[in-house]
């Protein structure tokens, strides 16, 4: 709870300072677009935040992401495959590279760095050769899937994005089944120490294999969000280091890269922070130079404080065993 009032206390922050800089900030366009963004890279974020509780590593979303809105453009847009079956197809796609994922770390035993990495690469040339590299879109004659992405509700004189309510039932259905299933207090467990989880019983090879495919999953939505979004695909480049996004958020909201904490909260506001920070470096007419460079900054700050936090904590815990 602490890190997700500390987090959100960031994003308040950034916001604030963004907005007395630039009133623009806070025009209904702006706003929206923000909170669209937010709700895409937060989807994605949730997932790997799911791999990273486990105590694992997914290095290939950004890939994913490019290779299912690839493949989604492609086949509706060249194949001429009705949208129930390209949907599908593009979804049991996203359940096959997490599966082949936690089969290979579970079963092979092989790291999930060495794996995920090799599937940023192999998926990325997969949507460049399948497509020829070639640029693909939706055009005008898929407005009704297309409204999934770009649609909005309106609420009074405010429409909120499709996208962010799609974010706000997956964060509750990740939240519930972390925070009050058995699967959730095993994947915990898992992420804390691995080998107690199999001496106390927990099958961590399916706990291991589920982050992977719920990851994935997740990326494939994103990947078919986000291609629908920008009805112009670029297989070489839609996706591209988003996986850094995502870790990013995810370790800004509260999860340790060692595993075993997370909250799926903290996630999404980490997203928010993500997308906010870019937002104020294009409107604040900071070079672009400098955007990988203040959103790095940002996160090694946000990491430093919070293992800086956990020492004081530590060592006055112990003083006060000690004094007990």
């Amino acid at each position: 709870m602490k890190k997700t009032l500390g987090i959100f206390g960031l994003l308040v922050f950034v916001c604030a300072f963004t907005a007395i800089a630039n009133p623009n900030f806070v025009n209904a366009y702006n706003i929206q677009n923000t909170i669209r963004w937010t709700a895409l890279y937060g989807i994605i974020s949730i997932g790997v935040a799911y791999v990273i509780i486990s105590g694992g590593i997914d290095l290939s979303i950004g890939s994913v992401v490019g290779l299912v809105g690839s493949m989604l453009a492609w086949l509706l847009a060249v194949k001429d495959v009705n949208v129930p079956v390209a949907l599908a197809t593009v979804v049991a796609m996203s359940i096959c590279i997490g599966l082949a994922h936690g089969l290979l770390i579970t079963k092979l035993r092989l790291q999930p760095f060495v794996v995920t990495l090799c599937g940023l690469l192999l998926y990325r040339g997969l949507a460049r050769y399948v497509t020829d590299d070639q640029s693909l879109g939706f055009g005008s004659s898929f407005e009704g899937l297309r409204s999934l992405a770009t649609g909005a509700l309106p609420i009074g004189g405010f429409s909120l994005p499709v996208p962010f309510l799609i974010m706000i039932a997956l964060a509750i259905i990740a939240s519930i089944l972390l925070n009050f299933t058995r699967f959730g207090r095993h994947l915990v467990a898992l992420g804390q120490n691995e080998t107690a989880a199999k001496y106390s019983g927990i099958r961590t090879d399916g706990v291991i294999i589920v982050s992977y495919v719920f990851c994935s999953l997740l990326a494939g939505l994103g990947g078919i969000l986000f291609a629908l979004d920008v009805n112009s695909i670029q297989p070489s480049g839609l996706g591209e280091f988003y996986e850094l996004y995502a870790i990013a958020a995810a370790v800004l909201g509260g999860c340790s890269l060692r595993g075993g904490e997370g909250s799926i909260v903290g996630v999404v506001i980490g997203a928010a922070v993500m997308r906010v920070l870019y937002n104020a470096i294009n409107i604040l007419h900071i070079p672009t130079h400098l955007e990988f460079a203040i959103i790095g900054a940002v996160i090694l700050t946000g990491v430093i404080v919070d293992e800086v936090v956990k020492r004081v904590v530590a060592k006055r815990r112990a003083r006060i065993d000690a004094s007990a």
